[in-house]
């Protein structure tokens, strides 16, 4: 079994299809399906269900894409540490971030560390906390930021970010939009809600205090990213309880931020997820460099 073969594997899994991956990769077709092929050879198994339309991973071939993910990450760590005792980082930094994520300025990080490492090659991923973690712990992802996780959930270090309250956002003549008043959580029953799908970190924080607060909610309207949310919520369709950050947005111009009273107010925190110390690999070891500066937070 070789890294070339593994690498061919992964980019189907990931593509779902052998002409992207072969596109992706930068080979023929016709090598890429005779890699996996032998692969299978070798292992003695099918590791993809094919068909004119589908390629779906098979149960062998989903429990060695975690293997083969594992194993592509410790050899590019290897190169890459090879390289930094050489004095000069190369290689890959793959990076996962929730959108909009509090404390850091994702885009300005990513600039600062091109600048200092020309020759690295950067990647980024934006998911879902849940997948953050997931990629995080299978060595697809160097790093993560993402919502802050129960202890429970990561074993790896995490770098605190930001806190910041979440806020109920509402259009301006709901019931609730009242500047300088304080809603409480009983007042929220029956109302229809916008949200983000369950694996994102502000869905996750509302949701839990919900359930601290004792109140069953509705959520009617769930999307994928935070601009389609305040349209939404402009046009009244809903209300939403967002990180406070949300609410100075440009398209947030207009809506009501209304502060939540009671014992459960909810909190957002943000944070960076890093693998055990041993696996950290050069690139993520000179990103947190400048994650801990201050002009970039």
């Amino acid at each position: 079994m070789e890294l070339r073969q593994l690498e061919h594997f992964v980019a189907v899994a990931e593509e779902r299809h052998f002409t992207r991956a072969a596109e992706r990769l930068a080979v023929s077709q016709s090598g890429l399906s005779a890699s996996v092929r032998a692969l299978e050879h070798e292992l003695r198994t099918p590791l993809f269900s094919r068909t004119t339309r589908t390629v779906r991973l098979t149960e062998a071939g989903a429990a060695l894409l975690v293997e083969a993910e594992r194993t592509l990450a410790g050899a590019r760590a290897a190169r890459d540490a090879v390289d930094a005792v050489r004095g000069l980082l190369r290689g890959t930094l793959t990076l996962g971030v929730e959108q909009c994520v509090a404390g850091v300025s994702t885009a300005r990080l990513l600039a600062a560390f091109h600048r200092e490492h020309p020759h690295m090659e950067i990647r980024l991923r934006q998911e879902g906390t849940s997948s953050l973690l997931e990629g995080v712990a299978g060595g697809r992802l160097d790093l993560a930021f993402a919502a802050t996780v129960s202890p429970p959930e990561w074993r790896g270090e995490l770098v605190p970010l930001a806190r910041e309250p979440m806020v109920l956002l509402c259009a301006p003549g709901h019931r609730l939009a009242q500047d300088d008043v304080r809603v409480a959580w009983g007042e929220l029953r029956g109302e229809s809600f916008i949200d983000f799908h369950p694996d994102w970190g502000p869905r996750r924080a509302a949701d839990e205090a919900f359930a601290a607060a004792g109140v069953r909610r509705t959520v009617a309207l769930e999307v994928n990213d935070v601009h389609s949310l305040l349209e939404l919520v402009h046009e009244g369709l809903g209300i939403a309880v967002v990180p406070h950050h949300f609410s100075r947005k440009p398209e947030a111009r207009g809506l009501v931020a209304v502060e939540l009273d009671g014992a459960h107010r909810p909190a957002y925190e943000s944070v960076v997820v890093l693998p055990p110390a041993q696996a950290m690999t050069p690139g993520a070891k000179a990103l947190m460099t400048l994650v801990r500066e201050a002009p970039l937070r």
